[in-house]
């Protein structure tokens, strides 16, 4: 029989490297959701009839900013219901969707569909992040964040390669099938091997003035709000490459069928930095390892930009550079995110969803506008990176009061209405 909950005083009954893999595969079904139809955006703006080049990375943009939205939302039901129901039902919303998406019959229709599906299925996003803080706290909770995005990282790899062997035999629409067939197991995973993990005293009561007064506290505090910001311009950036990339790689550098392969390296390179991060991030600490990761992040956005401007930006110039933007990436997100929830254990439902939401939505639109602002050439992309990365440590700077490389220390959160609410 499923267990369904874990008393206090009993051993979790998941082992932590299946705990860490399935909220890894959880969260890495988002990235298979927007990576997976890379190789086939040009087929499928072909065969829905759209003439913009540039309207094609709505497939992807629209769905990122919808699941930023979205992300409003499922903590908050998390934190009153507990983390399984929400999560199981994201994931049968991810496969009915997916199907849903292989059927369409317009480029609006498949727009809609991916909206839609984006909104409903941000819970695989926030779910994994409380569940995460509900078993772990501190530099801890960074190392496990860390080892997730590595497993997450693989994904992007793999999807592009799967979606172009998926879209040559089969066709485009097969790869929102296969994203269908993907999920089932997750969603059969779950159900048998998860248990509840929000303690019984930590269940929050649906009422407005409670929600907001929680959400309020998760954004406002100095110490976090900062932090989450910070990664929602590196996020952007990144989205910002991702909804660019096949005409920036395949198109502008030349490098055509090889981009699935360029990409995929790039990504594996990614999910290395995670694991090295979760590796050295209890030592050094969280603040120290992605504080100085934000410092070389922007002089390595002033060489890309630099070799654009001279007009020396070669495939073979602007590849590593990017690998280098997204290696770093990989030392600053999950560490900035474990910061920023880390004062909120009491309320991780509310705080992981409204600092998720704002995170992916602004992340998204910011990604959008990159992608949009393409003109043939990096130069937009090597902007992007060097104005995230400066907002970034000018955030970080708030939130730490000047004064950088400091230890993460264990924070005890204030009081807070909800938890008079609940007496």
């Amino acid at each position: 029989m499923t267990r369904t909950d874990v008393p206090a005083d009993e051993p979790f009954p998941m082992g932590e490297r299946e705990f860490v893999i399935l909220m890894a595969f959880t969260i890495a079904l988002l990235a298979l959701a927007i990576d997976m139809m890379l190789p086939a955006l040009a087929a499928i703006s072909s065969d829905l009839g759209v003439s913009d080049p540039n309207e094609r990375q709505l497939v992807v943009g629209l769905y990122l900013v919808a699941a930023g939205a979205g992300s409003l939302f499922p903590g908050v039901l998390a934190d009153r219901f507990g983390r399984r129901p929400v999560l199981l039902g994201s994931l049968g919303a991810y496969i009915v969707l997916s199907l849903a998406s292989a059927a369409v019959t317009s480029f609006e229709m498949l727009l809609a569909v991916r909206f839609a599906m984006g909104f409903i299925t941000s819970g695989l996003f926030v779910l994994p992040m409380a569940i995460i803080r509900d078993r772990f706290e501190g530099d801890r909770m960074a190392s496990a964040q860390s080892l997730v995005g590595m497993v997450f990282m693989v994904v992007p790899m793999l999807a592009p390669t799967a979606g172009q062997a998926v879209y040559l035999v089969a066709g485009w629409r097969m790869i929102f099938v296969s994203m269908a067939l993907i999920a089932l197991p997750m969603a059969l995973w779950a159900w048998y091997r998860l248990p509840e993990t929000l303690r019984p005293e930590h269940r929050q009561k649906i009422r407005p003035g409670i929600v907001a007064v929680n959400m309020f506290a998760a954004v406002t505090r100095r110490e976090a709000s900062g932090y989450f910001v910070a990664a929602s311009l590196i996020q952007g950036a990144l989205f910002g490459y991702i909804n660019s990339s096949q005409q920036l790689i395949a198109e502008h550098f030349a490098a055509g069928t090889l981009f699935p392969i360029i990409f995929g390296g790039m990504a594996l390179m990614m999910a290395g930095a995670n694991f090295t991060n979760a590796r050295i991030v209890e030592r050094f600490g969280a603040r120290r390892v992605s504080q100085t990761a934000v410092l070389f992040y922007i002089a390595n956005g002033a060489v890309m930009l630099a070799l654009v401007e001279t007009g020396l930006a070669t495939l073979w110039s602007f590849v590593p550079l990017m690998t280098v933007a997204m290696v770093l990436m990989g030392f600053t997100n999950a560490n900035f995110q474990a910061i920023a929830l880390q004062p909120f254990g009491h309320i991780a439902g509310a705080a992981s969803s409204i600092q998720a939401c704002l995170r992916m939505t602004l992340g998204a639109v910011l990604g959008t506008l990159i992608g949009q602002a393409y003109d043939g050439t990096a130069q937009p992309l090597a902007l992007a990176l060097i104005a995230a990365g400066v907002g970034s440590l000018a955030l970080v700077l708030y939130s730490e009061r000047g004064k950088l490389f400091r230890r993460l220390y264990q924070v005890r959160p204030p009081r807070q209405p909800s938890d008079w609410h609940n007496r």
